[in-house]
């Protein structure tokens, strides 16, 4: 298929970029970084005519995807190679282009400038466009193409995406020390459907409980359709069962601080190494050993992504109204309410409600959507 030409089309500037004009004196700004210098021509022009008004002219090609329109910028692709990105942190990152040398790779500013993360313009496992610059392990990234799929959260009133273009998510939780957070777990599965992710609730640490204290937990996952799999380091109990579900798949793992996370992938592949560190015996609480996400290659087929660990998640660009859509449960529920508006919390002849009542609904998961709907962050569920 022919590609779509690029055309001139206005970009916002990001609100934290931008500068008055101070009295006309445009030549005053720099209005661009050096490794932009050679773009800035008929297809690229900057405007400042106050707080709310800079945008740049850009040459782009619009493209529809899940979240809507997306921009790919316009650039010269002959000059460019295609690779993925390892890991991002700050303005630098580490590329992987296809003949398998790995790249030291700064982000070209119009990039950031389009950028719909503010903390990152560029995450883990993105595919990405890059022109060499400077050595032979130097590049410059030239575009960021459309991400398939993505694993974020809300930070700061902003979008912080974890990382794109994966298969699945691999909730981690402890089935102790620290303690388990049921409400964790059903944020995490909102935002990896939210982003087109497959999930696997994994909960780890089971050799420090009886296992038969989280059948009913389990029970209630089961029956919607999720993966299930209880992991214990210590005994190898559910390796084997997790490495089988990660084998030619792109997975990231993901929970709070001290789940687990880096030691079950050092024993799902040996060869990885991966930093990991006791909880702390005073707070009980994990410390913090992988300080950004990355992309790692595993001996069985596949790739995963260790991921910092989070104490709480809030969701993002998920309204209130929506977050009965991922309840799986609530489903059949949801048109036998009386009043088509029903957010499920105090109308009379509620399906939902009714359901809660008569055990077809888990009312621990009820207590959940009630949480979420009404912005509460999760709390630590202590089993006796």
């Amino acid at each position: 298929m022919a590609k779509k030409k690029g055309k001139k089309i206005r970009v916002a500037f990001k609100k934290n970029r931008q500068r008055k004009v101070r009295n006309n004196k445009l030549s005053s700004h720099r209005v661009d970084e050096q490794i932009d210098s050679q773009y800035m021509d008929a297809s690229e022009r900057l405007t400042g005519k106050g707080d709310l008004t800079r945008h740049r002219t850009v040459m782009g090609v619009e493209q529809e995807t899940k979240d809507g329109t997306s921009i790919v910028i316009d650039i010269d692709e002959s000059v460019c190679i295609k690779g993925r990105v390892i890991r991002s942190q700050g303005l630098n990152s580490v590329v992987q282009v296809e003949d398998g040398r790995r790249l030291d790779c700064t982000v070209r500013r119009l990039v950031r400038t389009m950028a719909r993360d503010d903390r990152n313009a560029v995450v883990a496992g993105d595919h990405v466009l890059v022109r060499p610059e400077g050595d032979e392990n130097q590049a410059v990234i030239e575009r960021v193409e459309p991400r398939h799929s993505y694993l974020s959260r809300g930070s700061n009133r902003r979008e912080h995406i974890l990382v794109s273009n994966i298969d699945q998510a691999v909730i981690v939780v402890s089935a102790a020390d620290p303690p388990l957070k049921p409400s964790l777990i059903d944020r995490f599965l909102i935002s990896s459907e939210k982003g087109n992710i497959h999930s696997i609730i994994c909960i780890n640490k089971i050799d420090l409980v009886d296992p038969i204290e989280f059948q009913p937990l389990i029970g209630v996952y089961a029956q919607m359709g999720y993966d299930i799999v209880l992991t214990s380091v210590l005994d190898g109990t559910g390796i084997g069962r997790l490495r089988s579900l990660l084998k030619g798949k792109q997975s990231v793992f993901s929970g709070q601080s001290g789940v687990g996370k880096s030691s079950l992938l050092n024993q799902i592949d040996s060869r990885l190494l991966l930093e990991t560190a006791e909880i702390s015996q005073e707070t009980r609480k994990g410390r913090h050993t992988t300080r950004s996400a990355v992309l790692l290659e595993i001996s069985s087929g596949g790739w995963v992504v260790d991921t910092p660990g989070i104490r709480q998640l809030e969701l993002w660009d998920v309204a209130s109204e929506e977050v009965e859509g991922y309840f799986r449960e609530f489903h059949a529920c949801v048109p036998q309410c009386r009043f088509p508006d029903c957010s499920h919390t105090h109308e009379a002849d509620c399906g939902v409600k009714r359901a809660v009542d008569n055990e077809f609904i888990s009312r621990q998961r009820y207590q959940s959507y009630l949480k979420i709907i009404a912005g509460d962050e999760p709390r630590p569920v202590y089993h006796q």
